[in-house]
């Protein structure tokens, strides 16, 4: 018995280091290689850098990148912001009041998660012609916000499904209107599962690519992912200043996952588990 428990949690174990290793090695590698020349990734694929080179990322920063960084900072802030209010707004509302078509309603926020983004690219584009949105912040920042609004007020409401009822009455007998309770009382409470839903949202807006390179055509408002695009030119890349780039890229959310974590796991856990 003793022997299989140990074989068991060894092969876990090895599985479990498999899967680090498959995904640190081409984080450490992308990183490592963002160092070399173009001569040097190609020549030392496996190697450490002979010179560690600086320079791409003070290239890749000046060519570009500070400008589609500040883009996606602003078009992921804005997302977040309209996602994470108009999704507990209605979160509140369907948490916590029954009316005729609640049920109705419910169904009709799930069945978005069903619905492909891809599939309305070109009613979408259409759409931000007519209404002369396209190539503006607005066209990725209220397509984003209408993509991720379906999981996250499922979440939320989850959520505040386990706030309690008495919390609730005790506000309305001390006077506060319903808006009050929700941002006094369910807002502070529910700060594990905003955070969740704030990595969620980031990523998704952080990192979208299809949206950003149809929706946008000017380098003024490219984001990251678009904006990296220039540097891979049909014959020569310097591949060095665009694994930087890419460095740059992702180092936000590696930082932000980092210090949220904890709070992310919590509220995916307590968002989870009411229906």
């Amino acid at each position: 018995m003793v022997t299989k428990f140990v074989i068991g949690r060894s092969i876990v174990t090895f599985l479990l280091f498999a899967g680090v290793v498959l995904i640190f090695y081409p984080l450490f590698w992308m990183v490592v290689s963002s160092f070399k020349s173009y001569d040097e990734i190609f020549g030392s694929v496996w190697g450490l850098p002979s010179k560690w080179l600086f320079s791409n990322y003070v290239t890749a920063w000046n060519k570009g990148v500070a400008g589609y960084f500040l883009n996606s900072v602003i078009v992921t802030a804005s997302t977040v912001a309209g996602v994470v209010l108009i999704a507990s707004l209605c979160a509140f509302g369907l948490s916590r009041y029954s009316f005729k078509l609640d049920k109705a309603a419910l169904l009709f926020i799930m069945g978005g998660m069903m619905l492909n983004p891809q599939v309305c690219l070109i009613p979408l584009y259409v759409l931000l012609q007519q209404t002369h949105l396209h190539n503006t912040y607005l066209a990725l920042i209220l397509t984003y916000i209408a993509f991720r609004l379906p999981l996250i007020v499922l979440l939320i409401r989850s959520y505040f499904l386990g706030v309690s009822k008495e919390i609730e009455e005790s506000a309305k007998i001390d006077g506060c209107s319903a808006l009050q309770i929700y941002w006094r009382i369910f807002m502070p409470m529910s700060i594990p599962i905003l955070l969740t839903s704030t990595i969620l949202i980031a990523y998704y807006a952080w990192n979208e690519f299809l949206f950003a390179i149809i929706f946008i055509d000017s380098d003024k408002y490219k984001t990251i992912p678009a904006g990296l695009m220039s540097f891979k030119d049909a014959l020569s890349t310097d591949w060095g200043v665009l694994l930087a780039g890419l460095v740059i890229s992702a180092l936000p959310l590696i930082i932000l996952f980092i210090f949220m974590q904890k709070y992310f796991i919590r509220g995916i856990a307590a968002g989870s588990v009411k229906g």
